[in-house]
């Protein structure tokens, strides 16, 4: 079951049409039993132990509360992974800077992801490293093309993705418009959920 994360302060619901286009993408490419359609899961929330893997984005400051910080820790400790994608795909926007901010808190310091890391070749293989977006090229945010992801691993396996692509743009419409594209842009996303659910 594909989980949208919940928090407190500013907009997490930005992409709403993310989860569903995900969930076709996995029932497309692979045999993994998906549900139709997504959770939503507030960070403080136990709740938050039932996936392997955890969406969030926005584009607005992000803060977290106590308990989502202590919730979020434990997570990472059980092994689960949490994405994080930048709507705006903008350094110097105020959602990378503040989600940065906490996400360093709880995770560490967040350092980029080489090219060559088994989340590029765990379904597909993307021998460049992360797909680039059509907002990127368009040169909307902050004109660049991010080479890399960045991220934290814990025990050999990555505990925080973190994406300044605004894959949440790219990837923000409905399934049935994947039939007017020759290359499907949401492939990765199935190596992150493969990755998550096999490391």
């Amino acid at each position: 079951m594909f989980a949208t994360a919940q928090y407190d302060s500013g907009d997490w619901d930005s992409a709403p049409l993310v989860p569903a286009n995900l969930i076709d993408t996995i029932a497309r490419y692979t045999s993994i039993d998906v549900a139709p359609s997504g959770v939503i899961v507030p960070l403080a929330s136990p709740s938050l132990f039932r996936y392997p893997l955890i969406y969030l984005t926005g584009h607005l400051p992000v803060r977290f509360g106590e308990a989502e910080r202590a919730n979020l820790a434990k997570y990472a400790a059980r092994g689960g992974l949490l994405l994080v994608d930048d709507h705006n795909h903008d350094i110097d926007g105020v959602f990378h800077k503040t989600a940065n901010e906490e996400l360093s808190r709880v995770y560490g310091p967040i350092r980029p992801i080489p090219n060559t890391h088994p989340l590029y070749t765990t379904f597909f293989v993307f021998e460049d490293g992360p797909p680039t977006t059509t907002h990127e090229l368009n040169g909307w945010g902050d004109n660049l093309v991010h080479k890399t992801l960045s991220g934290v691993e814990r025990d050999g396996r990555l505990a925080l993705l973190y994406s300044s692509k605004d894959y949440s743009s790219e990837w923000n419409y409905h399934p049935e418009n994947k039939r007017f594209q020759s290359v499907d842009n949401t492939r990765f996303a199935v190596n992150i959920v493969v990755y998550a659910l096999t490391r």
